[in-house]
């Protein structure tokens, strides 16, 4: 997957490294509850980002309740590099507590004619016997939406507060 930007790398970094702009997405996320769990920064520029983000059960698809019951809580890690020759690169690591499902990927911030272009590959893995892959797909799917919808925050984030 990928996302044009309308900030530079450096202004999209920039907004990883702001407490505010993280508190500001999740708030914006369509969640029921979001946190942000721990934002370390490094002394090299690099910043480690946990959040939760969860959906009442109530609002879940009928083919998430053939695997978890309740309300469902998405967990993601972000583990950014400082920027080295115009790029950025990530981790990216997601579980849901209490479900067989996992994400894990890489991802990189890079210059383009737009500002920068963030590119991801992600690996989901739902452990369920039959349904796994439907589930998989779901996912798959919702995680472009959500690579959009955080693109559209990020980019008039940086408009509005650079």
């Amino acid at each position: 997957m990928a996302a044009e930007y309308e900030g530079t790398v450096e202004q999209v970094h920039k907004a990883f490294l702001d407490e505010r702009y993280w508190l500001e997405r999740l708030a914006g996320s369509g969640a029921d509850e979001t946190t942000l769990d721990s934002m370390t920064a490094d002394d090299h520029g690099g910043v480690d980002v946990i959040t939760t983000q969860t959906l009442r059960s109530d609002r879940l698809p009928a083919i998430v309740g053939q695997f978890h019951h309740g309300d469902l809580s998405f967990v993601r890690e972000e583990t950014w590099s400082a920027i080295t020759d115009g790029l950025a690169t990530a981790t990216v690591a997601g579980s849901i507590p209490g479900a067989p499902a996992s994400l894990v990927g890489t991802a990189m911030l890079m210059p383009s004619d737009s500002g920068s272009r963030l590119a991801l590959k992600l690996t989901v893995e739902v452990r369920i016997p039959l349904v796994g892959g439907k589930v998989e797909s779901f996912i798959g799917s919702q995680l472009v939406n959500l690579v959009m919808a955080e693109q559209r925050f990020t980019s008039a984030w940086i408009r509005e507060n650079t």
